[in-house]
């Protein structure tokens, strides 16, 4: 496998406050619904502590497989941005960045996953499109 790494990018449009938007990510409830969700997964935990230094945990069952997804929060910028590390073991961290801005509509979310696997680059972007997508349903 490729051990070299690169940065994933994905933005989009949303008809709601960065604000409304942003909160989403930190709010158990509604992250559990949009957040690492896959159509034929079930919600196992969805364990957020938002703040600087506070971890989450989202664990869904995918095919009788346990798929964890764990981070710490670096930043809690609100509305306009959050940043945090990604993954672990058995892989490296990964960090990852969300900005909001406002516009006259709503506001534009651009995310940036750094130091993602080359082989993942577009398995990774289509990750983060879907939930990006999910998002804006919920929303």
């Amino acid at each position: 496998m490729d051990k070299t790494t690169c940065i994933v990018e994905v933005s989009r449009e949303f008809k709601a406050s960065a604000e409304t938007v942003f909160d989403a990510w930190l709010d158990p409830q509604k992250a559990g619904k949009f957040l690492f969700v896959t159509p034929t997964g079930v919600m196992k935990t969805v364990e957020i502590d938002a703040r600087v230094g506070g971890k989450f945990c989202i664990i869904e069952t995918r095919d009788g497989i346990d798929a964890e997804h764990r981070g710490e929060y670096l930043t809690i910028d609100r509305p306009r941005q959050l940043r945090f590390s990604f993954g672990g073991h058995p892989f490296l961290a990964t960090y990852v960045t969300v900005n909001i801005q406002k516009t006259e509509l709503g506001c534009v979310l651009h995310l940036t996953h750094e130091g993602v696997w080359s082989d993942y680059e577009a398995s990774v972007m289509q990750g983060w499109t879907g939930i990006l997508d999910k998002l804006a349903q919920l929303i």
